[in-house]
Order: structure tokens, then sequence, then C-alpha cells
């Protein structure tokens, strides 16, 4: 089976760096799942979930507050603004996230970074919603 080398940076940590059979990217053009072979890319992520499965073929989550992805046919880096375990989590640290990303919203004059975030938010709000947190 093919794989994929994949790493997810954050300026605070290199939180994973593997092989994996696929990876589910919040992309700002949609949910992106990357497969080996994928066809080179560059995108902007919205705050949200990465899932990786991994060569074992277990799962992998982390929450990103948005960032940057590079695809390549055999690897993907996705470089994070903040990451976190889905573990480390907390309720307090998502509504943090949803304020951080409403002050950037509206301290911007930019109509495309304003959509932007109000995706990004929204996405946030359902993902709370769908937590026992």
């Amino acid at each position: 089976m093919a794989l994929l080398f994949a790493e997810l940076i954050s300026p605070e940590r290199r939180m994973y760096a593997g092989e994996v059979r696929s990876v589910v990217l919040p992309s700002v053009e949609g949910d992106m799942t990357v497969l080996p072979g994928h066809a080179p890319l560059v995108t902007a992520l919205h705050a949200g979930v990465i899932f990786a499965t991994d060569a074992t073929g277990a799962g992998r989550r982390a929450f990103i507050s948005g960032g940057f992805a590079e695809v390549r046919p055999t690897q993907v880096t996705i470089l994070a603004e903040r990451v976190r375990r889905i573990e480390e989590l907390t309720r307090k640290q998502i509504d943090e996230e949803i304020l951080l990303l409403q002050m950037e919203r509206d301290s911007s004059s930019n109509p495309e970074l304003r959509a932007e975030r109000d995706v990004s938010v929204a996405r946030l709000e359902s993902f709370k919603a769908s937590l026992s947190l």
C-alpha cells in the first residue's frame, strides 16, 4: 500500500511526522482528503480538525487554528498557526480561538479575510457543539 509522509508543525512544536494512508484537511476550498499520488498544491486552512489514518490504520486527530498545507504526491506538510491534540482541547480553548478569529475578522477591511474568518468561526461553533466538553 502506498503511503504519504505527513508533518504537522506549529511555531511551538512538531506535533507529528510519519507515514500515513490519508489526511483530511479543513481547506478554505472545502474539506479535502489527501491520498498518495495527489496532485501538488498549496492551500490555506480554516480552524478545525486534521484527521489522518496512520500506516497501521489507526486514526489520529489534532485541532489547528488555521494555517497552510503543501501537498505533493508523496508528502503533505501542514503548517499550523496553533495546534493541540484533541485530548488536550477544552471548551475554554475553543472559545478563545473563536474570540481570536472574531477579533481578526472585525479588525480587517479585507472582505475575503472577513469571509474566511466567518467560516472558521461557524466551523468551530459547530465543532464545539458536537463535543461533550
